[in-house]
């Protein structure tokens, strides 16, 4: 290898680690809020997308063209709730619409490149013929509950955060995984709540049992205590699990499930059987 070769390899080497350095970079909550704000007035109809080259939509796990997903088409948004991820650069919003000629409930992932940009739009839209859909009880819920700033002496680690998802799933194919149940805990799952405003609350009502859950990818904001997985159920249904932590506990789980195959595959729904 002559010395220009050389010098060469090196400074591709040299750009190319920089221009890793530059794609990993922490983002700050200043832009993912940007892009969020941005998303939702692009929603309503009020605004465009600000999307960076070559930006990518999915929908309920397909990849499609923007023009032919659900954000070509202005909600009536009732409530929206974000969180951010400054380290992987993303976000997610559950959004609420009770408009009586289309009630959804969605969640939406946004991958937020340099310069604030959107590079990536995922949402999965849940209505009337998804797993015990009901977006009245979902607004009825969801806002009254407190997802606000936690203190910073107080919060639980981006680490920890995930290892509580990733409990919980877990205990749906091995009855022995010990999850982080707090008290009180209430479960949101597609709009039907667990509990009833009582201090001793519970989420640990019972699971389906010998399910693994797979594709788990995670979404997640310390400053919050929020994190999100999105996962597939053992018939590649997608589902997306919102919890928020406190103290190392799970005090809220929102769910949504997108019913791909009839029932969403589930044979019958499980008992609610503490574990």
């Amino acid at each position: 290898m002559n010395r220009f070769t050389v010098g060469f390899f090196v400074l591709c080497v040299s750009l190319a680690a920089s221009a890793q350095g530059i794609a990993q970079a922490p983002c700050i909550r200043a832009d993912l809020q940007s892009a969020v704000n941005s998303y939702i007035a692009a929603q309503r109809g009020s605004a465009s997308l600000p999307l960076a080259p070559s930006a990518k939509y999915v929908e309920n796990t397909v990849e499609s063209p923007f023009d032919k997903g659900i954000i070509k088409s202005p909600l009536k948004i009732d409530f929206t709730r974000s969180l951010l991820d400054t380290e992987i650069c993303e976000t997610f919003t559950e959004v609420i619409v009770t408009d009586k000629s289309h009630p959804y409930v969605l969640g939406v992932r946004l991958k937020v490149a340099n310069g604030g940009r959107i590079s990536e739009l995922e949402t999965l839209v849940t209505d009337a013929d998804d797993w015990l859909f009901n977006a009245d009880n979902y607004l009825k819920y969801s806002p009254v509950e407190d997802w606000g700033v936690i203190p910073a002496g107080s919060r639980d680690s981006r680490q920890t955060l995930i290892a509580a998802a990733n409990a919980y799933f877990d205990v749906f194919d091995d009855n022995s995984v010990k999850v982080p149940w707090g008290t009180p805990c209430n479960r949101l799952e597609g709009g039907i709540r667990t509990g009833r405003g009582m201090p001793d609350d519970s989420c640990n009502v019972g699971v389906p049992s010998g399910m693994k859950l797979t594709n788990r990818r995670f979404i997640a904001d310390p400053e919050t205590g929020s994190v999100v997985g999105f996962i597939r159920w053992p018939s590649s249904v997608p589902d997306s699990h919102v919890f928020r932590v406190e103290g190392g506990k799970l005090r809220f789980v929102h769910s949504l499930t997108v019913c791909t195959v009839p029932n969403c595959g589930f044979p019958q729904r499980a008992p609610a059987t503490p574990r």
